[in-house]
C-alpha cells in the first residue's frame, strides 16, 4: 500500500511540474507575442528611397493602406488625404504602400507613383516604396499585418487595392477594413476620434 501511495505521489508531483512548465511556456509565448506584435519593429523605404522607421510613429494611430494608380478605388486617395489633413494634428497618420498585386493596377515606378499621387490627389501623407502585399514575395510588413502568429490579433488576406489596417497608439493591429469601405466611413472616423 505504501509503495502505491509513493507512486501516486510521484505521479502527482510529476503532473504538477509538467503543468507548471506548460504555464510558464504559455506565459513566455504570450510575452514574446506581445513584444513582437507591434508595427514598431519595421523599417521600410519611402518613395524617394529614404529610410522610414515605424518607431517614429509611436503614440499615433496609423492607417496602413495598399494603393494603386489604375484601380476603380483609386479615387480613395482623395478621402485618405482629407482625413489625414483633418486628423493629423490629433496623433493620426496614414502610410501608403503602392502594390502591383491586383490586375497590374500599379505598374509605375516609385517616382511615377509619387508624381501621380501629388498631381492628381495632392497626397501629403507618407508614401512608401512599391512592395508586394500578397503571395510568395509578400513584404515582411504585410506578413505581420496578415498573420495572427505575427500580429497577435487575426489572420487576414489582402483582398484588393485600398485594404486598410488600423494600428493603435501602442503599435498593435486593431482592425482590418475592406477595400471598398471609404476612408471617411464612420468605422474609420470613429476609430480615429476614439
Amino acid at each position: 500500500m505504501r509503495k502505491i501511495s509513493i507512486t501516486i505521489l510521484g505521479i502527482v508531483l510529476l503532473f504538477g511540474t509538467a503543468v507548471q512548465s506548460q504555464k510558464a511556456a504559455v506565459k513566455k509565448t504570450k510575452t514574446k507575442l506581445t513584444m513582437n506584435s507591434t508595427i514598431y519593429q519595421f523599417k521600410v523605404k519611402d518613395l524617394f528611397g529614404n529610410d522610414f522607421d515605424f518607431t517614429s510613429l509611436k503614440g499615433k494611430k496609423i492607417l496602413i493602406v495598399n494603393t494603386a494608380s489604375k484601380c476603380g478605388l483609386t479615387p480613395q486617395y482623395e478621402s485618405l488625404e482629407a482625413i489625414y489633413k483633418k486628423y493629423k494634428s490629433q496623433n493620426f497618420v496614414i502610410v501608403g504602400f503602392p502594390a502591383n498585386n491586383f490586375a497590374s493596377q500599379e505598374p509605375g515606378t516609385n517616382k511615377e507613383i509619387g508624381v501621380f499621387c501629388q498631381k492628381n490627389y495632392g497626397v501629403t501623407f507618407p508614401m512608401m516604396s512599391k512592395i508586394s502585399v500578397k503571395g510568395k514575395d509578400m513584404d515582411p510588413i504585410y506578413q505581420f499585418l496578415t498573420q495572427k502568429s505575427k500580429n497577435g490579433l487575426q489572420d487576414s488576406e489582402v483582398e484588393w487595392n485600398f485594404q486598410k489596417y488600423l494600428i493603435n497608439e501602442k503599435g498593435q493591429l486593431e482592425k482590418v477594413i475592406a477595400p471598398n469601405v471609404v476612408p471617411t466611413d464612420d468605422k474609420i472616423v470613429s476609430w480615429i476620434k476614439a
